[in-house]
């Protein structure tokens, strides 16, 4: 996979002059495997971005309303653009008027295994699983852990495509949490959204005096 191909989009919509965000030129971020994590957005709405590591990008869904740990509920996905695996410790403020304008915070990260086998038992390309619009996978995170289902709803030809974020029946699953509303702090700061924008902000005024 060509990272300059790979990334294209995702630098086309950022001034990195403006925003704080990766590039995504450091060549050593393609010895981080089998991560994932998912960032909560506060853009023009609050959401939160799900990626997972395959082939050495971080292959990106927006949840509107966050994960759930209820296997009854469907959780709208929204792919956007591949993120370089540099992203996934991102956490900051992108400047108002750049494309995502607004405070990001890494809500959850960990490393996945991929669940969808052939006949044989062999593990089925992760790739592969994508572009069929059926990806199972197990995370092994801090806030979020055991099976999700990633399913694509309608053709691969849509010009928009929708997947659905569902969490698999397992140990893990519990109709009674609530992880997104009761778990507001970083896992990798330990801030809260706000904790994140006035830091921000502080180191701002600081570099203006």
């Amino acid at each position: 996979m060509n990272k300059d191909t790979t990334f294209e989009e995702y630098r086309s919509r950022r001034d990195f002059r403006k925003t704080p965000e990766p590039p995504g030129d450091n060549g050593a971020s393609a010895q981080r495997k089998r991560i994932f994590v998912i960032q909560k957005h506060d853009a023009s709405k609050l959401h939160y971005d799900f990626r997972i590591e395959i082939e050495g990008a971080l292959m990106s869904w927006v949840i509107p309303k966050g994960p759930s740990t209820d296997p009854r509920e469907k959780r709208l996905a929204v792919p956007t653009e591949d993120h370089p695996l540099d992203y996934a410790d991102f956490e900051g403020v992108i400047a108002d008027g750049e494309y995502g304008g607004g405070s990001v915070m890494v809500w959850e990260a960990g490393r996945y295994r991929n669940l969808k086998t052939d006949d044989d038992g062999n593990e089925i390309d992760m790739r592969q699983c994508v572009d069929s619009g059926h990806v199972e996978i197990s995370l092994y995170g801090n806030k979020l852990r055991g099976g999700y289902a990633l399913i694509r709803t309608g053709g691969k030809s849509q010009s928009k495509p929708r997947w659905l974020l569902i969490k698999m029946k397992d140990d893990q699953a519990d109709a009674r949490r609530n992880p997104t509303s009761t778990e507001n702090k970083s896992v990798l700061t330990n801030r809260t959204m706000k904790q994140i924008a006035a830091e921000a902000k502080k180191e701002s005024n600081g570099k203006e005096d």
